[in-house]
């Protein structure tokens, strides 16, 4: 009795510990510090290789069993769906100027330069100076010439009005402290006529609750201002998500178009939720561990914080399968 009862305790106190967030954002680089930090751990690359974002899974390969889907080729998957969704309106031929916001070691950067726009310069920017390096040397030697990456802060941009003839932002919008300047940054320096196209973790719509609460609609758009309406189960949850990877919040993918509304620069604004399309993704890449396990073996430093991210990328999956969060693709159209 008295083993059992010391298990009992110790399983509770692993638990606790689990159940309590260790990357809580902060305001600074700290965001740019924890992706140098899976950078230099090599088990981010190694896993989900040089793409840091969810895959595509089509209604048939979820339905065969996502396991039978090569990991690292349904994000090359989601790439493609991405840019034929958010390009539909516009003749892509004309697009010569790219950027990529949040471009992470460069995957998605460097594909759309060699395969879907080789005519086109395309500029990677992120806030982690392992990323660049990274991104620059893989560019070198896989011979794509035509894109280059930079140390910059999405929310404050050196570039001119103006500058590109499409932005694309894949899975930075989450860790962004201000989402509006976020969308109104990319969008200044979008060309008239180019093409903004967003992919992005939300958390579900609660306009019509946040409106009885006599609270403003743009606090929709603001940190913790916008769980009225959200059990308190479903705020814990959300504070754990938000804290756990160096999230500040969550908004929803309606609320992000909104934010393009009111920016008064934005037109033929549509969205989507691709939930369905990505979720497998979380548990597919726990499994990619199980099948091909001595990279983390081999790294006992890492032990720890894998661990970690595993309970986190199942408490992620849960959250997307019961609609907690959605994942949102936003596109509009500069005018």
């Amino acid at each position: 009795a008295g083993s059992a009862a010391a298990i009992a305790a110790a399983g509770l106190a692993v638990k606790r510990v689990l159940d309590t967030p260790a990357r809580e954002y902060k305001e600074g680089a700290q965001v740019g510090k924890e992706y140098d930090a899976w950078h230099d751990e090599g088990i981010l690359e190694y896993y989900w290789g040089e793409h840091i974002h969810l895959g595509y899974y089509s209604d048939e390969e979820r339905a065969e069993g996502y396991k039978k889907k090569d990991f690292k080729q349904a994000k090359y998957d989601f790439i493609d769906e991405m840019f034929h969704w958010g390009t539909q309106p516009i003749d892509t031929s004309n697009v010569k100027t790219v950027l990529d916001v949040g471009c992470g070691i460069g995957g998605t950067s460097r594909y759309l330069a060699k395969k879907l726009l080789p005519n086109a310069t395309v500029t990677g920017i992120t806030i982690s100076e392992k990323q660049v390096e990274r991104a620059t040397q893989l560019a070198k030697g896989q011979d794509v010439p035509n894109a280059k990456f930079e140390l910059m802060d999405a929310l404050n941009m050196e570039y001119p009005d103006n500058s590109f003839d499409m932005v694309w932002a894949c899975e930075s919008g989450e860790h962004m402290p201000d989402k509006t300047k976020y969308v109104n940054e990319m969008l200044r320096v979008l060309k008239p006529g180019g093409r903004l196209i967003i992919a992005t973790w939300c958390q579900r719509d609660n306009l019509d609750a946040l409106k009885a609460s006599g609270a403003s609609e743009e606090a929709m758009a603001n940190a913790y201002e916008n769980l009225v309406g959200f059990t308190d189960e479903e705020k814990s949850r959300l504070d754990f998500l938000y804290r756990e990877w160096a999230h500040p919040y969550f908004i929803s993918y309606e609320e992000y178009a909104r934010v393009c509304e009111r920016s008064g620069m934005a037109t033929d604004i549509t969205t989507d939720d691709w939930a369905q399309q990505t979720i497998p993704s979380w548990r597919h890449s726990v499994w990619a561990g199980v099948y091909d396990p001595w990279t983390v073996f081999s790294r006992p430093r890492a032990w720890y914080r894998t661990l970690r991210d595993i309970v986190t990328l199942e408490r992620m999956h849960r959250a997307f399968s019961d609609g907690l969060l959605t994942y949102g693709m936003i596109s509009c159209t500069k005018k």
